[in-house]
This record gives structure tokens, C-alpha cells and sequence, in this order.
């Protein structure tokens, strides 16, 4: 059964892939590079307006992310669900 920080967990996390889908590409990739279009290799753009707000959600996003999961793992810790190994673990999910 799931918590309701693992709701907010998850949740999170379709946010932060929404968000990368929302950013646009910074690079012309790799036909760029064949077909010469990626010149100005060395000039310095600055992310402006929304792309800028996107960015800096993401940046956020995934730090909360982070503390989530960080959170999680210690209080199942201490309620006792990590009195296993890491490779008992591995073991359950295959």
C-alpha cells in the first residue's frame, strides 16, 4: 500500500518530466556537427522569459526530488524496512 509521500513522490516526478519536455533543445546535436551549422560553438546565449522560469523549475524540482527520496529511505529505515541488505533487495525486485 502506498503513502502518501510516495503520491508525492511520484508526482514529483511527472513534474520533472514534463518539465524536461517543456525545455527546448540547447544544442543542434550531432547534424550540426557534420553539416557544419554548429559555428558558433563558443557564443554565450543566456536562457531568457520562460525558457529561463523552466529551467530554474526543473533545477527545483529535482532537488525536492531528491529530498524526498532521501526522506523516504530514512523513515523506512527507522520503522524498520531497512533491516535488509541492498542485495536481498535486488533480489525481491527480480
Amino acid at each position: 500500500m502506498l503513502n502518501w509521500y510516495d503520491w508525492v513522490f511520484m508526482g514529483v516526478g511527472i513534474v520533472i518530466i514534463i518539465l524536461c519536455l517543456l525545455q527546448g533543445g540547447k544544442s543542434e546535436g550531432a547534424s550540426g556537427a557534420i553539416t557544419g551549422g554548429g559555428l558558433n560553438v563558443f557564443v554565450k546565449t543566456k536562457e531568457r522569459g520562460a525558457e529561463k522560469v523552466v529551467s530554474i523549475l526543473t533545477m527545483v524540482m529535482a532537488i525536492v526530488f531528491f529530498i524526498i527520496a532521501i526522506v523516504i529511505q530514512v523513515s523506512s529505515a527507522k520503522s524498520g524496512g531497512g533491516d535488509s541488505s541492498v542485495a536481498e533487495e535486488i533480489r525481491l525486485l527480480f
